[in-house]
């Protein structure tokens, strides 16, 4: 379908433009070995990833998708800290782009589309893996997990960036890898674009209705 009428593009960032499972799998098992727990494979943890750097601990405290609830509070703080700083020191190793995804994203903006990403993932984080991976100055506003009280799924993070950017719903398109995003971007009444990549759990993106979806980064051209 076509995009008409649109002026601003809210991307995800991890699954969507980055893949980043390789170094959160690292600073996952690195806490893991910290605290003497078993480790896990980088295919088990790309499964847990997407929801915020949170979830993703809990989740490898618990070795599983469904979080223990009974998890001793002061573990997974002292968890928490110990991923956050290695991951820190740590972000764009072994990070990569997602095929066509810089050469895309230059092509909107040189287009005339304004950009801006909306992730669970925390915002500190979100500059400098830009930076690292040549991203940086193509976005005009980030927003991470963290920068609001509510994330995706809840659309609070999208209707505050087209507060901020100063357009209306219908002039903007989230496009992402997740459940998270499109449910997000149903809840806003914004339209959606869903890829076929990334971590959305093993689910079919396709099920959760975005307006469109794509298998490459490069097929978004075609549709604005």
């Amino acid at each position: 379908m076509k995009f008409s009428n649109k002026k601003v593009i809210l991307f995800d960032l991890d699954g969507t433009l980055i893949d980043s499972a390789p170094d959160l799998a690292v600073a996952v098992n690195h806490m893991l070995e910290t605290l003497n727990r078993a480790t896990f494979s980088e295919n088990i943890i790309r499964f847990w990833v997407g929801n915020g750097a949170q979830v993703l601990v809990r989740r490898a405290l618990s070795g599983q998708s469904e979080i223990n609830e009974d998890l001793d509070p002061v573990l997974f703080e002292n968890a928490l800290e110990i991923f956050l700083s290695f991951y820190a020191q740590n972000l764009a190793v072994t990070t990569v782009t997602y095929p066509n995804v810089p050469t895309t994203l230059n092509t909107l903006k040189e287009a005339g589309y304004r950009l801006a990403i909306v992730t669970n993932k925390p915002f500190d984080f979100v500059a400098p893996i830009l930076k690292g991976l040549n991203l940086d100055g193509l976005f005009e506003l980030h927003l991470g997990g963290d920068s609001l009280s509510q994330k995706k799924p809840d659309p609070a993070p999208l209707l505050h960036v087209c507060e901020q950017l100063d357009v209306t719903v219908e002039q903007c398109v989230m496009v992402g890898d997740s459940k998270n995003d499109i449910l997000a971007a149903n809840a806003a009444k914004m339209q959606s674009i869903g890829v076929s990549y990334g971590y959305n759990y093993g689910e079919d993106i396709g099920i959760y209705n975005p307006d469109a979806v794509f298998d490459d980064f490069a097929d978004i051209l075609k549709n604005f």
